[in-house]
């Protein structure tokens, strides 16, 4: 998201650890997330070259726009054709939309609707399928078949009130964890 900070929002930013704003449209400093309960804590802060530009990296919890999105910046103004930018972040933000947003005719909010129970079984389902296809080793299958896997665990995870930045902060400290044991051994 983008916000605007005085010094005092920073000063407080800095001692509570979540980040603090000025309002301009209130005029007054702002916690984001006090009302919402989408707080960001603060994982560093970092200056631009002219030092009139802060960058604060954030463990988000819950989402940063008031529209429901994961992110403010969802609504493509121009791209390039040969640019992709579709990731799981941007799928997770599409299936995030859906369970805030529950939309008619929607695979994603049906399954909200149906429950835990009905993700889980849909994920079992879609494990078996992976495997048959990397057994068959038929390479497009397997890249079908394990999208589909991929978006039903997304799923899950915003059912549960997790995000992928959750599992990604996983794999980090299984990574540093494991050089960290590396680097002993040497």
């Amino acid at each position: 998201m983008l916000g605007y900070m005085n010094e005092e929002s920073l000063r407080r930013t800095i001692e509570t650890g979540t980040t603090w704003f000025w309002s301009r449209e209130r005029q007054k400093l702002w916690n984001k997330g006090e009302t919402s309960g989408n707080i960001q804590k603060v994982k560093e802060i970092r200056l631009d070259c002219d030092n009139d530009a802060l960058l604060v990296l954030v463990e988000q919890r819950g989402v940063a726009c008031h529209t429901g999105h994961l992110s403010c910046f969802f609504q493509e103004l121009y791209s390039k054709e040969d640019y992709t930018r579709f990731n799981l972040d941007t799928l997770y933000e599409i299936i995030l939309s859906r369970k805030l947003n529950p939309t008619e005719g929607s695979y994603t909010s049906q399954l909200f609707k149906e429950g835990k129970e009905k993700i889980l079984k849909k994920i079992g389902e879609e494990i078996v399928e992976v495997l048959l296809a990397g057994m068959k080793e038929d390479r497009g299958e397997v890249i079908y078949e394990v999208s589909d896997l991929f978006y039903h665990i997304l799923v899950l995870l915003a059912n549960l009130k997790l995000t992928p930045q959750d599992v990604y902060r996983e794999l980090e400290k299984r990574h540093k964890q494991k050089q960290k044991i590396n680097s002993i051994k040497s």
